[in-house]
């Protein structure tokens, strides 16, 4: 492993960590050498493992300050510093935003919003007063640039993710380095339906990499926005997507 990917002594928060893209992020940094939090409103029957080590889990609803806040300091209890954060919780079942109900989009909103601000902030005010600062990787969404159908509260709230993620890396320079993740269409179990009875081969046809993207992907962009590599990059907004998905113009001139 390249030593500027070496993260043994560090300490790495992932929020939403106990599955699905999470889990495949807190794995990767557990396997880098780090010490792993991982938080959930619910203790999952198997906690992520990489490294020979398993990582810590906090119950933690994020929407809630106090408890982001609380999630943040017991992280530093037990490790003594916080190095990394990563807002990787979120998510939206589709909506229809003629008749959505008011809750509806105040919970999208805070999950995906207001969450991931509340324990950034508290997270900065560890990382301030380390010599080393830390890094911060918000993971948005390619719905931010480019809206889909039945999706407008949680295109509003990752769109507002994208832009708080500049603003606090304005403000938090230079001791803290605040950067964004594009993810396009990801391949998982519990997604697999989405994609259609094929589980999404034809859906990766539109994408110019033909493929999906699995959480690895978003894993090793992570290991990178957080690294010594990415030291001079903050405020960024980095498109993992396999390049987006083909024009529909394009696409009806080979149908």
């Amino acid at each position: 492993m390249s030593a500027a990917l070496n993260f043994s002594g560090r300490t790495v928060l992932v929020t939403g960590g106990t599955k699905g893209i999470g889990r495949e992020i807190a794995e990767a940094f557990l396997a880098a050498g780090a010490d792993v939090v991982v938080c959930g409103r619910a203790e999952p029957e198997r906690l992520p493992e990489g490294g020979g080590r398993e990582a810590v889990f906090v119950p933690t609803d994020v929407r809630e300050a106090d408890q982001a806040t609380a999630l943040v300091q017991a992280t530093v209890d037990r490790f003594g510093r916080l190095d990394v954060l990563v807002n990787n919780a979120g998510g939206s079942p589709d909506a229809d935003a003629a008749t959505v109900s008011p809750r509806f989009v105040e919970k999208i909103v805070a999950l995906n919003l207001l969450g991931p601000f509340y324990v950034a902030q508290a997270a900065n005010a560890v990382m301030q007063l380390q010599d080393s600062g830390g890094a911060i990787v918000n993971i948005g969404s390619v719905s931010a640039h480019d809206p889909q159908p039945g999706t407008a509260a949680y295109t509003a709230a990752k769109a507002g993710l994208l832009a708080l993620t500049r603003a606090l890396a304005l403000e938090w320079a230079p001791k803290v380095r605040v950067n964004h993740i594009t993810t396009g269409l990801i391949r998982t179990e519990s997604a697999a339906s989405v994609y259609g009875e094929d589980g999404g081969v034809a859906v990766a046809a539109v994408i110019p990499m033909q493929r999906m993207a699995v959480p690895a992907d978003i894993a090793r962009t992570c290991l990178y926005l957080a690294s010594d590599l990415a030291g001079y990059v903050t405020g960024s907004d980095l498109a993992v997507h396999g390049g987006g998905e083909l024009p529909a113009r394009y696409l009806a001139t080979r149908s």
